[in-house]
Formats: C-alpha cells, structure tokens, sequence
C-alpha cells in the first residue's frame, strides 16, 4: 500500500520527473520521523518543489503541512516496531537531520513503519494535539535554558552543497565510501576555527589530525560524527567520545552487543527457535531460520567471542576482568571498553580522539599493531609522535583556520611542510625582488617624458600582481622551569625497605627501595592498576607506608602535576584569578608575566579556565605548580591533552631544569629525550632496565606473541 505523502506528492505534482520524485521520497522516508514540524519539511524539500511547478510559496508550505501530517501519523501507527540498540558511543548513522538527536544518548530508536496508511480525520485530530503538546514543551525547556545563568559555547559548522549532491547521497545511488568534503566553515561561540575549508578522506586510509591546541581539532570529530558536516549518509561514523555507562552487563557482552547485526541475528534465531519448539511456528519461519543461520554464518559470528576477547585482552582487560560488569570499572577503564566496543564494531570512518591518553605504554603498542591493519577508514586526534609515525597514512594539518593534506607519517609529514615553507619564502623573496625591481624603474622614469608610455605600463603591471603576503610561521613554544635554588647534597629522597598497600590484607609493594637526587631523570612505566600513581604518592609523603621508611632532604620542595589536573582547578574563573587566589600578594603583570612562560598570554589569560582547551588548561596547570619554584617534579601523565609542540618544549625545559624529575609517562619521545633511567612497576615491585625503553618494548612485544594478541 502506497505511503500517504507519496499519493499527495503524485497528485499535486503530477508532471514531477522520476529522479526528483525518488529524491523527495527518499528525504521522507529515511527520515520522516525526525521532522520536528511542517516547517522542517518544507526546509528539506520545499526548495526543490517549487521549480516543479507553478505553485506560490504559500501552497507549497500548505502541502508540506499535509505530508507531515501523515508522517505524523504513520509514526504514531499501533503497528509500528521499536529496536533499542545500545550505543555508548557516539553511533551516527542515520540521516543528517537525526544526528543531532542522538549526539549526548546512549541508545538510539530505529523505527519500521508501515509503509502504507490512509488519513483519518480522528487519528490527524490526535497527532496534532500530540504535536501541539510537543512544542509547548519544548517551548518551556528553551524558555527553562534562556533562563539559566550559566551560558555554555556551542561549536557550528556549515558548508555548501548542491543540489545534485543532496539528491545522489539520499536517493541511495552514492555506494562510494570517500568523504570529501569542500568549502566549509566551522565556529565555536563567536570565534572562526576552519573558514573555507576543504577535508578528502580517502576509504582505508588512516589520517592523523594534527595541530596546535585550542585550533579546533576536537570540534571538528564532533562536527563530523554529528553529520553537522554532511558525510554520505550510507557511510557508519563511530566518535569514541564517552565512557561506556556503568551497569551489570559484563564486559565481555558489553563489546559483543556493539555489533548490532549480529545481536539482532542472534534475537531473531532465539525466537524463531522457540516458535519450532513449541509448535508455534508459521509456514516461512524455518525458511527464515535458515536464511538467519545463513547470514550467522557468513559473518562469522560464532568467531565473534574470541575476537571481543583478543581486543579486550590488548587493551589490558584480563580473563576475570572480561568477566565483571562494567560498573566495576573506573571511567578510565570505561573508556577503554567503549575504544574496544568501537574496535569491534568496525565502523566505515573511526574516529579517536586522544585515544593514548587512556592507555599505559603496553596498550598503545598493542593498539599500534592492531590498527596497522585496519581496513575501513580512521580519523585520529593524537598528540603522540611515535603512535602516529606506527599508524597513520596521511597527515591532516589544521593550521590558520584551514586543513592542509601531506602524504606518509608524522617525520614525512615535519619535513615535507618545512620543504613547502622553504620554497614559500622563496617564491615570496622572488616575488618581493621582481616588485622592487619594477618600482626601481617606476621610480627613475617617473617624471621622464620620453619614458612616459613605459612608466604607465609598469605602473598598471604593478597593480594587476597579486597581492603579496608574508609566510606565516607558527609562533615557538617554549617553556621554563624555574631553578633559582640552592644545591643539595644527596640523599634527596629515598624509599626504604617500604611495604604498602590500601588494606593490609593486600599488600600492592613490599621491600620498596629506590632513591632519586636533583641529577635524577627517571621514568615510571607499567600497565594500569600496577602501582605507578600510588609510588609517585609514596615519594611526595601522601601515603604513610605500612612498613619501612621514606627520608627527604629537609629542603626539599616538590611540584606535582596530577594525571587529573583538570580537576584541580577553578574552571569558573580565569587564570590570572586562579594565580591570585592560590598565591596572593602578586601583581596582576607577575600574573601575566608567570602564564605567559607557558603560552597563556592576551586574552587567554582573561577567559574563563572552563572554556580553555584540554592542552591550554594543562599550561595553566605547569604555571601554577613551577610559581613557588620547586627543586623537584613528580609529574603523572604530563603530555596528556598537549601537542607535540609543547610535549616537544616541555621536554627540552625539563632537560635544562637543574633540579631532579620523576614521571609516569606513556609518551615514547618525552621519555627517550627526557629519562636516563627506566623503572618498570610490576607484581608488587619495582626493578629497573637496563637496556632502557628499548629493551621494555622488546619485552612487551615478545608477551603479546606469546600470548597471540598479535
């Protein structure tokens, strides 16, 4: 039976053509349960209506009232079908307008509508009471928003597009599986991060999103997985966002239920199945049994358990813990599961944002193998040198509000753009030489009679060149520790014969010894859970050991720089005021004077803290731990949320720096161009090695043969 707003299509528009008709239908049944009102219809399709026929704007509004109408009512059909399937993470595949309704939930409705009905005067009367009811609460939450004190930024994204392109992507005639995306701007608040911008990702291809922090990266994922940025709607986006929820689904069967096709499949046999058993069953249910058995099969699902459990496996979730719900779980091994979930499911376009933030050195090496052959295309954010030149294709450089595409990894990616800038200033050197040249000549001749006609010439010569602009180099980062105190004299601090754990049934360390002096440079490694935060603790004083000792120089004033740091700090303020607050009695230009060491300068040291970026709130956090001028840093996952720029100036500054530093860091180049020594936290003690990170990937990498993650 024909859908109702086909019928009025047809008889409004008899002489409409073929390809605009699928068009129109198309743009109505993929996503007719979207549109909020008429006036969204008539948004979506009105434009093209009106070249059809000789209709006025006023008439083509009425019909798109009427095929609203009976959408309105095809959704509210008894017989309709609702499938829950769980998305912790972002899963944006469905159409443009229905992406931004299913950005900040956790499950998405997939409707199946009858494709047939017919309209009833007591059924529209019902929908448009629904409908009314709709609007005036929606009308009362915006009213409840406006009404708020608090006024977040938001970010935005438009772009141009054709027509053809809107009616190939929704007529389901595009299969290709590139993105491009051309001339496009994106905003967030008042302020411009990309103005005409152009983005081409290339199917299979694995892109490394680079840039300097608060530039826009992040936006631009949420842009595209929202489908803000218009991606076919064919293509399946995965944005690993948020943190899978906490309840009492095992971890295990939590990757598992992120293949919906499989779930699904699954349901459908378990149903079928009982039907048979029962003697239930219809004359086609064991024909579909078997098509269903059939398509098991041919996705290999019975292989599926052992698949989620290898991934689970390489992110460090070991065999008990793929057996415990996942509200056991911290939000940072949460995180990890929705990484796994996403790993699992195979999206046609991955997009990670940070994803080695979350992971100890032993994962994001895993991670590194696993992803070198992945088959569908990946968009990553990373500000980790080393996991880029293991993973990437391509590199994207967004830069001067707009995206510039080099071939090959991260160290191709460095020289072949200081090529491109050396060759820029030359071309731009030439071009200043030729004008001086023209002007000299402009110059001599001016007032020369004879040499009028020849001076007119240069002169309109001059004015038809194009205008000439510097070549525009991103500002150096630098940073400085302060390191205006005296010397000490060894011991500085040391860890003796110490013993400790939570409770003292289980003891996490036992005859701890280790000593650290201002000439230290040592690095903490080892998988998440191992000790390593808790050691860092031990060596500031925070924790009392159970047994043993800790002994510091009676001088000894240690700076800390929390894995956490984000949550120290006053976010509704600024970062002049979080200065004042922490140590009055300073000048506002000490102030100034104190961030701009670390890049928070101008009007960033005026915003709110809440609205800096992850990498700009991290600066803030070095210039609020180096104001009372230590002599020793314990610093716990520093590069996080930083780019390479400033993990490459932070390192440089700790190498300069005369007093003594310990860190735990996942990031292979701080740690190969900052640490001499190496110690590895593991089984409830601490042994270091010898042959330093090289040596300690040489093991990791001969455990995961061993135990066939690879």
């Amino acid at each position: 039976m024909m859908a109702a707003y086909v019928e009025i299509l047809k008889n409004e528009f008899p002489q409409i053509d073929s390809e605009l008709f699928d068009y129109i239908t198309g743009v109505l049944d993929s996503g007719g349960s979207d549109f909020e009102d008429a006036e969204e219809v008539f948004d979506a399709i009105g434009g093209f209506l009106q070249e059809v026929g000789d209709k006025n704007e006023d008439d083509i509004r009425d019909i798109c009232f009427q095929m609203f109408n009976t959408l309105q009512l095809t959704k509210c059909d008894s017989g309709q079908q609702q499938v829950l399937l769980e998305a912790p993470v972002q899963l944006s595949q469905v159409s443009a307008d229905a992406a931004s309704s299913v950005n900040d939930v956790h499950g998405i409705w997939m409707v199946k509508r009858n494709p047939g009905t017919t309209v009833d005067a007591k059924k529209l009367e019902k929908a448009e009471a629904k409908l009314k009811a709709k609007h005036e609460r929606r009308n009362e939450k915006d009213s409840q928003k406006s009404s708020s004190q608090l006024v977040l930024e938001e970010a935005s994204a438009s772009q141009a597009s054709s027509k053809k392109e809107n009616r190939v992507d929704s007529s389901g005639k595009n299969r290709s599986y590139d993105i491009r995306i051309e001339n496009f701007d994106v905003s967030f608040g008042e302020r411009c991060l990309l103005q005409g911008a152009e983005v081409c990702l290339a199917s299979g291809r694995r892109y490394g999103l680079v840039g300097r922090n608060g530039l826009g990266k992040t936006t631009l994922l949420k842009m595209l997985a929202s489908r803000s940025l218009r991606v076919p709607l064919h293509i399946s986006i995965l944005h690993v966002e948020q943190e899978v929820d906490g309840d009492e689904t095992l971890a295990l069967q939590s990757v598992l239920e992120s293949d919906t096709l499989r779930e699904e499949l699954l349901k459908e046999e378990r149903r079928l199945n009982t039907h048979i058993a029962n003697g239930t069953a219809e004359g086609l249910e064991s024909v579909r049994l078997s098509e269903v058995y059939a398509k098991l099969e041919e996705i290999e699902a019975d292989k599926a358990p052992a698949r989620a459990s290898v991934i689970l496996a390489g992110l460090g979730f070991s065999s008990k813990m793929q057996q415990q719900a996942t509200k056991e779980f911290s939000g940072g091994w949460r995180m990890r599961l929705a990484l796994a979930r996403a790993l699992f499911a195979r999206p046609d376009l991955l997009l990670l944002d940070e994803p080695t933030n979350m992971l100890d050195v032993r994962a994001i090496l895993w991670l590194e193998n696993y992803l070198q052959t992945w088959q569908s295309t990946i968009l990553v954010v990373s500000h980790d040198r080393n996991f880029l030149n293991a993973v990437v294709t391509d590199v994207i450089h967004l830069h001067s509000q707009r995206l510039e595409s080099y071939r090959g990894d991260y160290e191709n990616f460095i020289k072949t753009k200081e090529d491109r800038l050396k060759n820029q200033q030359r071309e731009y050197e030439a071009q200043l030489q030729y004008r001086e040249h023209i002007q000299v000549f402009i110059d001599r001749f001016r007032y020369n009679a004879n040499r009028a006609a020849q001076v007119q010439s240069k002169l309109k010569l001059l004015e038809k060149l194009p205008e000439l602009k510097p070549i525009v180099k991103e500002s150096e980062v630098a940073l400085r520790f302060p390191d205006n105190f005296e010397k000490l004299s060894p011991p500085i601090l040391q860890l003796d014969e110490v013993e400790f754990g939570y409770s003292p049934e289980q003891r996490l360390f036992r005859g701890l010894c280790i000593s650290a002096d201002l000439e230290s440079r040592i690095c903490i490694v080892g998988e998440n859970g191992a000790g390593k935060s808790t050691l860092l603790k031990l060596l500031m004083g925070e924790l009392t050991p159970l047994g043993g000792a800790r002994h510091a120089h009676r001088k000894l004033k240690i700076g800390y720089f929390s894995q956490h740091h984000v949550d120290q700090l006053d976010l509704n303020v600024c970062s002049i005021e979080l200065l004042l607050k922490r140590f009055p009695g300073e000048t506002e230009e000490e102030y100034r004077h104190q961030l701009g060491r670390y890049g928070i300068t101008g009007e960033l040291a005026t915003r709110p803290v809440a609205s800096l970026s992850g990498g700009q709130k991290s600066r803030v956090a070095f210039a609020q731990m180096t104001m009372p001028c230590p002599n020793f840093y314990i610093l716990d996952e520093p590069t996080n949320h930083l780019d390479m720029e400033t993990i490459e100036a932070l390192a440089k500054a700790l190498n300069k720096f005369k007093g003594g530093v310990v860190l735990v860091s996942h990031d292979e180049r701080l740690i190969r161009m900052v640490c001499k020594e190496l110690w590895v936290c593991e089984a409830g003690r601490v042994h270091r090695v010898d042959g330093g990170f090289d040596e300690y990937k040489d093991i990791l990498q001969e455990q995961f043969r061993k135990e066939g993650y690879l």
